[in-house]
């Protein structure tokens, strides 16, 4: 779909193809009514302007729509399809990995009290894993700010491979 196309819709129908991007209704419709477009440029830099302002709360939303890293997302909602394309390497990764993967996240989720988010696509499984325990050493402020953005690139990639 390109820009053009996406303006046509009406607000229902491009919210609900920009919902895959991220589970935060806010910001789907902030988006949906800021258009009409000149230009993709002009909407990712509208959405990217939309994605400053997240907080706790926004990522909260945001992780209830997201497997853990290594785990296949079950569902047929576009957030699910996304995200078995974009954890694809990590899901065919080796048995050592996953199981590293596997006790990563659960140090994670008992020290931060939250799902391990990082962008997937374009990232080895070694590379998550790295980036998984280095993460463990964040303190509660840096983690935070540092998951707000991955989630940040998650839903600009989404969006900007929904807009070409």
């Amino acid at each position: 779909m390109n820009i053009e196309q996406f303006n046509q819709l009406s607000p229902s129908e491009a919210k609900s193809v920009i919902e895959g991007c991220v589970a935060i209704a806010g910001w789907q419709q902030q988006l949906v009514a800021a258009r009409p477009f000149l230009s993709l440029q002009q909407a990712m830099a509208t959405a990217r302007r939309l994605t400053e302002g997240w907080g706790e709360s926004e990522l909260c939303l945001a992780l209830s729509a997201h497997p853990r890293i290594g785990e296949t997302a079950a569902g047929s909602m576009s957030h699910h399809t996304a995200s078995r394309a974009e954890q694809s390497a990590v899901l065919s990764a080796g048995s050592q990995i996953k199981q590293l993967m596997t006790a990563g996240n659960r140090a994670y989720e008992q020290r931060f009290g939250r799902i391990f988010l990082i962008r997937a696509k374009g990232r080895s499984p070694q590379e998550i894993l790295t980036q998984l325990q280095r993460r463990l050493g964040n303190n509660e402020v840096a983690e935070r700010q540092e998951s707000l953005r991955q989630l940040r690139e998650i839903t600009l990639l989404r969006l900007q491979e929904i807009l070409l």
